[in-house]
This record gives C-alpha cells, sequence and structure tokens, in this order.
C-alpha cells in the first residue's frame, strides 16, 4: 500500500484522467417482472491500491477531494451508461452537501452531464448516502423540491440501518426508499424481521413511496419479499454488478416473481428475548420504613384492607416484606400488642423475600412456580428497579402471566415439536385462499395413540409424536409446503408440492415402518398390544400407524380456514376409518370447525 501522501497524488491523476470505472447492478419491478433501473457503483483503475471504492472515498475524504471524487464519479456513471444503451433508471450515489449543491444551481452541472450524453433528466435517481452528514434538512429539502421540478428523482438509501431516519424520510419526501440488506438477508427464516418489512411497507403506503430491498441473495428471501408486497428488488439473484449489464435479469428471479406459489413465512410464535417483563404484574402499594414500629404497621394494614403484603425499606431499599395474614395472627395474639407494638416492624418481617428486577422476563420466574419454597406463592414478591423497591407483584398475578404466555405460544408454536401451531396453521391457509392458489390441505393423525401413550407413559408417547414430526417435515418440501402441528397427535400439511400423495404416501411409509422401534418386541411378535379402552376395558389393539386425509384446494370451493380445516378433518377421519393410510378427498364441505382466528 502506498503512502498517504503518494495516494492522493494517485488519486488527483486519477480524477484528471477520467480513470474511473463504473460496473451496474439491476433494480427490478417486482409486480411487472422488468428492470426499474440500474445503480452504478464506482471503482478505481483494477489492481491498484484505489480499485476498492472504499478505498477511493477514504483516500478522497483524507484530501479533501471528497466532491471532486463524487461529480466525477456522477459525470462518469453517466456517460458509460448512456454508452451502453441500458433501460430504465440511474440510480447514482450522491451525498448531501452535493445534492445540496446541485439542487442550489437547479441541477446545473448535472443536468448538462446528462443533456450532453443523451440522457434525460426523468431517468435520474439521486441516492442520498451517509446520512449522518446530513447538518442543514431545510437546505437538503429545498434542494430535493429544486431537482424535482427537473424532472430528477431522489431516493433514501440503506433505511434502517440506524443512520437513515424516519425524520428524513417526512421531510424530504423521497420518490424511492431502499432498505437496509440487514432486513433481507434470511428473512424467510426471521419473522421478526418479516414483521419489520411489513411496517416499513406499511409506512410507504403512507407516504405514497415505493420501496426497494437491498441485498436480495436467494429465492426464499425473494418469494417472501414479494409475499410481503415489496415493490423493487436489488441483489446478487437478480444480477451481480457488472460493466456491461443485460438488459434484462436473471431467470431464477424471474421464475420466483413468476410463480403462483407463496412463500412459506417463518413462525411468528412468541421469542424468549421479545417476553414480557415483570414489571406489567406490579401492584403498587405502600411502603413502610425500616425504623417504623409494629404499631404502624398494623395501621398501614387496617388503613389498606386491600394489602397483602408490606416491604420494609430502608431509604428505597427492601431490605423485608411482611405478609399480611402472619402478622395479623401474630400480633392479634393475647399481650402480643402490648409486647411488641413498639418494637421493630423488622421483627416479624421476611428478611430474604424473592426481589426481581422489574425488567426480568416473565419466563425467568418459571422456576419460582416449580421450586421447593413455595413462600413466594402466596407471600408475594418485591419489584426493584436498579435495586430500589418499586413495588410488589402477587403469586397468583405470576400464575396466570406465565400460564397466558403458555397457551399464547402454544397456539404459536407447538412445544413439543417447535412446529406452527394453529393461528400460523390459520394464516397461512387464509394467504393461500387469498391468492388463488391451489393447495392439498393434508390432516395426519396417529392411530392408536392413546392406549399406546396409556401403556408405555408420555416420555415415550412423546417420541412417538416427534418421530412423526421429523418424518413429516423430512418428506415435505419446505421451501412450499407449510407444516403445523394442531397439538396432541394431529399435525396438518398446506402442499403446494404437485407430487403431494406421494409425499403423503411417503410419510405413512416411513413412519409405518419407523414407529415399530418403540414398541418392545413382545408386542412385535404379537403385532400389537393390550391397553385400555376409553371405557377403561383391557383391548387389543394393532401397532401405532398413521392416517391422512387429503382434501385438494382449488377453483374458490371454500370461502374461508374453517372450511377447509374442516373437510380435511373429515377425509382424516375417513382415513382413519377406512385403514387406506391416505384418503383424498373430493373436496366436498364439511361441518365447519372454529379454527384459532389470532
Amino acid at each position: 500500500m502506498l503512502h498517504n501522501a503518494g495516494l492522493a497524488v494517485t488519486l488527483r491523476k486519477l480524477l484528471e484522467q477520467q480513470k474511473l470505472h463504473f460496473v451496474f447492478q439491476p433494480i427490478v419491478d417486482m409486480a411487472r417482472s422488468t428492470v426499474l433501473g440500474y445503480e452504478a457503483l464506482m471503482r478505481g483503475p483494477a489492481g491498484s491500491a484505489l480499485e476498492r471504492p472504499d478505498d477511493l472515498l477514504r483516500v478522497a475524504k483524507h484530501c479533501g477531494l471528497a466532491s471532486e471524487l463524487e461529480i466525477a464519479a456522477c459525470k462518469g456513471a453517466i456517460r458509460e451508461f448512456s454508452a451502453l444503451q441500458l433501460p430504465g433508471k440511474l440510480f447514482l450515489n450522491l451525498s448531501a452537501p452535493l445534492i445540496t449543491a446541485f439542487g442550489r444551481e437547479g441541477g446545473g452541472e448535472l443536468l448538462r452531464c446528462a443533456v450532453d450524453a443523451g440522457l434525460s433528466p426523468a431517468r435520474l435517481i439521486l441516492e442520498l448516502t451517509e446520512h449522518e452528514r446530513v447538518e442543514d434538512t431545510a437546505a437538503l429539502q429545498t434542494a430535493f423540491a429544486a431537482l424535482a421540478g427537473q424532472g430528477v428523482g431522489l431516493a433514501l438509501d440503506d433505511f434502517g440501518d440506524g443512520r437513515s431516519s424516519l425524520r428524513l424520510w417526512a421531510q424530504l419526501k423521497p420518490q424511492v426508499v431502499k432498505l437496509d440488506k440487514f432486513f433481507v438477508r434470511g428473512i424467510h427464516r426471521d419473522s421478526r424481521n418479516v414483521e419489520v418489512v411489513r411496517a416499513i411497507l406499511n409506512l410507504c403506503t403512507a407516504f405514497g413511496t415505493p420501496l426497494v430491498a437491498e441485498g436480495v441473495e436467494e429465492a426464499e428471501e425473494l418469494a417472501v419479499l414479494r409475499d410481503l408486497g415489496c415493490h423493487f428488488g436489488q441483489g446478487y439473484l437478480f444480477g451481480r454488478p457488472t460493466a456491461c449489464p443485460d438488459a434484462d435479469f436473471c431467470q431464477a428471479a424471474r421464475a420466483v416473481l413468476q410463480s403462483s406459489k407463496i412463500s412459506v413465512l417463518p413462525n411468528s410464535a412468541p421469542r424468549p428475548d421479545m417476553a414480557e417483563t415483570v414489571g406489567r404484574l406490579k401492584v403498587p402499594a405502600p411502603t413502610i420504613a425500616a425504623s417504623a414500629c409494629n404499631e404502624d404497621l398494623m395501621q398501614l394494614f387496617t388503613d389498606h384492607p386491600d394489602l397483602q403484603a408490606v416491604a420494609v425499606v430502608d431509604k428505597y431499599y427492601p431490605v423485608g416484606l411482611v405478609n399480611r395474614r402472619n402478622f395479623v395472627d401474630k400480633f392479634a395474639q393475647r399481650y402480643s400488642r402490648e409486647i411488641y407494638g413498639r418494637r421493630p416492624c423488622t421483627l416479624f418481617m421476611n428478611a430474604t423475600p424473592l426481589r426481581v428486577e422489574a425488567s426480568a422476563p416473565i419466563d425467568s420466574l418459571i422456576a419460582v412456580l416449580t421450586g421447593d419454597d413455595q413462600r413466594y406463592l402466596y407471600e408475594g414478591f418485591i419489584l426493584t428497579e436498579d435495586g430500589r423497591y418499586a413495588g410488589l407483584a402477587t403469586g397468583e398475578s405470576l400464575v396466570r402471566a406465565v400460564t397466558e404466555r403458555r397457551i399464547e405460544a402454544a397456539r404459536h408454536a407447538n412445544p413439543l415439536t417447535f412446529l406452527p401451531g394453529n393461528i400460523p396453521i390459520t394464516e397461512h391457509i387464509r394467504r393461500l385462499l387469498d391468492a388463488g392458489v391451489s393447495f392439498a390441505a393434508a390432516y395426519f393423525d396417529l392411530n392408536n395413540f392413546k392406549p399406546y401413550n396409556d401403556l408405555y407413559g408420555y416420555w415415550r408417547g412423546d417420541e412417538m409424536i416427534k418421530l412423526a414430526a421429523q418424518l413429516i417435515v423430512a418428506h415435505a418440501d419446505l421451501s412450499q409446503d407449510f407444516v403445523g402441528h394442531v397439538g396432541g397427535d394431529d399435525f396438518v400439511v398446506l402442499f403446494q408440492s404437485e407430487d403431494w400423495q406421494q409425499r403423503c404416501e411417503r410419510i405413512v411409509h416411513s413412519f409405518n415402518r419407523r414407529a415399530r422401534e418403540l414398541f418392545d418386541d413382545s408386542e412385535l411378535a404379537r403385532n400389537g398390544f393390550e391397553s385400555e379402552d376409553r371405557r377403561g376395558f383391557k383391548v387389543f389393539f394393532p401397532l401405532t400407524t398413521i392416517a391422512a386425509g387429503v382434501v385438494p384446494v382449488s377453483d374458490g370451493r371454500f370461502l374461508g380456514p374453517e372450511e377447509v380445516a374442516s373437510a380435511a378433518a373429515a377425509a382424516k377421519k375417513a382415513a382413519k376409518q377406512s385403514g387406506s393410510g391416505v384418503k383424498v378427498a373430493g373436496g366436498e364441505r364439511a361441518p365447519v370447525l372454529m379454527m384459532a382466528t389470532g
């Protein structure tokens, strides 16, 4: 690497001799499957110390040549883009100071360069980069308006990277917003990023601004972005930056955009790191100073008949907890008031109560419910903020909160298999119906599972359910087939795979073979087992197998998720009764089952 001074000289010569060159990356209109335009990315001479754009910008800033580099890059990109006769718009990266300068002169040098190259100003989109350098928002607003008046489009780059603010978006009113690639990478595996993109698209609707998703590299990412309603896309999946790009984009991306199948969104089950905090259980309650006497404490309980416990504090910090019932029972005994009335209230307190920071997740207290010391459930516990007293919480409220979270989590994801539960299943059926996509709803259920579970116990029963989940997932195409766990031994697969019938048959065959591994040799020898039936009588049952009822869905035959679920359940029942393994229904409607709606 040359010394900085040498690099400065090299950069000056490079600018004077117009040695910058450019590569162009397509930006694609997802709805129309056409190229919207290309982003120009500058490069220095190949093999030189200034080949990389980061090195060019760093040296230019160090030498005070940042503006000169930007102007040269802008002009060079316009000339090369025009010479290549590429379709659509040209996206140029510019800093706020340079956009402001161009706007102040009504486009001036920028528009002259475009006209000289035979390029209409309406084909230019200026991307605002380095948002942290926006010092004069008012001047930038004026510049945006002036350039827009000349037909030039403006874009806000890297929205969501921590520098590009919502305030800038509202003030500058850009024609396009580009979403930072952080939210795009792996979006098909991250429900949080799905929700972020949904929220940003809602803002796009409110502001009337289309969104470009940057960094699209995988077909699954593109499918999710398409289904969420993202307007434009950019990334290696569409095409890598090249000096002479095609006037089209990659076939792999086109196949995704033109596919009638919808994506399988990641499960949005509650996550531990998104858990509610203990603070929501807080009950504001008065305290008593450690220096107060028991008479004062008794008066406090008398004045607050609903108060079940009182925290004893010393200069805002809790030192103990007094349970109402325990204290009143002791204080009401004969002569107790006379003996203990003027003594410190710390006498009857629990000096080692449970103290919990209000910011702690509720799930962190599950151990309290299952621990040996159950005092906390009837005494309650103290909530703190940075160690200081913040309030009390009751054991009853903790039990209720944990139970609610478990129930809600189970509706989103089954705790045994971690597969999506009723709510995501319902949502996916609705998405399929809304999109008018043909699919097959398969309902899988184990035959003779309850007697098996009664005979072998819950642990072996759980292993049987996990085996079913494992094999169903293994034989589905997770890029297009949605696998859900309704509960117990019931599973739903929403197939978009065209070979869904063969997949169902493979699931049945593989499960029926593998399930034998979970029986003892004596049961295998008899090809069945004895267990109690639902009336409590000992009955001989065949070995546990799996049945699938399948309903092909197309042509608007079903009006909602409930009808699909009902028809699939009816087909499953028929499959269990016939012993055929897989039963394909004709798609007739069945009595409607109620499904979760969120």
